[in-house]
């Protein structure tokens, strides 16, 4: 009987628990007692701010509990300029949302401004004034569109970072013809777009010699003339 009366003890202490915490849910479900009072927005350099808040589609007085942060951060990222979002509830009353905006590797020039293209290869924008920093892409023949911007992007993404500030043109005539026209006049011959880890050992020591043209498509046999 002890055992007994003590399992019905537990079970109402069990139900009683069940209830309050059920009550507290539909309190800060239904009330303003959670309701979101701050947004705080980080990562903006080139994306207004304004743009993103009109994506957050967060009513007056919404609970904490009741926000879809995913569909939140869907809408943020279909902005051409964001790479990814992240959006995090802050309890008791604020929403942080995280921004990492995509960054141009190489543009393209075009008539209607410069096609920005990031490391994924995604063009994101055009601006009416060329990036500054940001090597133009040149191709040749019919090497053109996305097999171009591929080959170029996975070349100046294995750069060296001493290297690619010096860059300003990179010039794709097919997947295994890639140049770089650096800044002061001389050109790197890169060539394919494998062995990019050894051809950027090998580059930097080989651009402290004398010559205009640094060739390391084959990189166990530089040249340089």
């Amino acid at each position: 009987m002890p055992a007994a009366r003590g399992w019905r003890g537990y079970r109402l202490w069990t139900a009683a628990g069940l209830v309050v915490v059920t009550a507290l849910v539909l309190v800060a479900w239904f009330t303003p007692a959670l309701s979101v009072r701050t947004v705080r927005i980080d990562g903006l350099s080139t994306v207004s701010e304004e743009e993103v808040r009109s994506r957050l589609e967060i009513p007056d007085g919404r609970s904490m509990l009741r926000i879809d942060t995913n569909a939140i951060a869907q809408r943020v990222a279909a902005i051409p300029k964001v790479r990814s979002v992240r959006v995090q509830r802050k309890f008791p009353s604020s929403v942080l949302v995280t921004v990492v905006e995509r960054t141009p590797v190489v543009y393209v020039e075009s008539p209607d401004g410069a096609h920005l293209i990031d490391a994924e290869s995604v063009e994101f924008a055009i601006e009416p004034q060329t990036p500054i920093g940001v090597p133009k892409l040149l191709t040749e023949g019919s090497f053109t569109g996305p097999a171009a911007t591929r080959a170029a992007v996975d070349v100046l993404v294995t750069l060296p970072p001493a290297l690619s500030v010096q860059v300003g043109e990179v010039v794709a005539r097919s997947i295994s013809d890639v140049s770089l026209n650096l800044r002061d006049g001389r050109k790197v011959v890169w060539g394919g777009t494998g062995d990019g880890e050894r051809k950027a050992a090998v580059v930097m020591p080989l651009l402290t010699r004398e010559g205009t043209v640094f060739d390391v498509s084959s990189p166990n046999l530089v040249t340089v003339k």
